[in-house]
């Protein structure tokens, strides 16, 4: 729960314990300020002091979410942005004092799971970031099949820098046999994991589904991945 006290924010610590964020912000003022909020919150922190290698910073950072500015010295937040994404499924929150709705587009489209710009509200920025932590926690992140990363997040397969994008439908295929590796599942089973989808999906549809999953784990070098089972259904090997 939130309560504002004057200047001060208390917030349940049991709800945000351990939670480790990390500050991209070469503003010294706005850093140090953002850092003492989330501490008082509960939340360990890590600060960008060092702009000259960002990236490898982000990528090293082991932190469970990362607070990114668009203008930095050297690369755009935009562009490390893009780069962090073929590597982490980290959360990533843009915070900037850019307003252009372009930016936001562009920011999400890298794949930024949300976008705060400044001046903002502490206590909005703590329930936002508290909003973000939650979805990621309750989705699992990312899964390891055979070198792959699968990210039930981003819908993608990501292996060293190629990227293979699924479709909602795809990725509910493909995470259900990948719950049940090396058993026989059912195109029934199948069926019924896409019921609640929105698109109506018959028993061709779920060939089709089946084949174009086949030619993206392929691209991995991966040919024979799925196996077809006659009159039972599928195995992922």
């Amino acid at each position: 729960m939130l309560e504002l006290v004057g200047e001060d924010i208390i917030l349940c610590r049991e709800e945000y314990a351990v939670n480790s964020i990390m500050i991209v912000e070469d503003d010294e003022t706005l850093r140090e300020e953002v850092s003492v909020l989330l501490k008082k919150t509960g939340y360990l922190v890590k600060k960008v002091e060092d702009f000259s290698n960002v990236y490898e910073q982000m990528i090293m950072g082991d932190v469970d979410l990362i607070l990114l500015d668009i203008t930095l010295p050297g690369e755009s937040g935009q562009i490390l942005l893009q780069k962090f994404r073929k590597k982490s499924d980290i959360p990533v929150i843009v915070l900037t004092s850019r307003t252009e709705d372009v930016d936001e587009l562009v920011s999400m489209s890298y794949g930024a799971d949300d976008f705060i710009t400044k001046p903002y509200n502490p206590a909005i920025l703590l329930l936002r970031i508290s909003a973000v932590l939650k979805r990621s926690a309750s989705a699992s992140q990312s899964q390891n099949y055979r070198g792959i990363i699968v990210s039930s997040i981003k819908g993608s397969l990501l292996k060293e820098d190629k990227e293979q994008v699924l479709t909602k439908n795809e990725m509910l295929i493909f995470q259900h046999l990948l719950d049940h590796q090396g058993e026989i599942v059912s195109r029934e089973d199948l069926m019924t994991v896409l019921w609640d989808n929105d698109e109506y999906v018959n028993d061709n549809a779920l060939s089709v589904n089946i084949s174009r999953l086949r030619n993206k784990l392929s691209d991995f070098g991966l040919e024979n991945a799925i196996e077809t089972r006659k009159k039972q259904g599928y195995v992922l090997r």
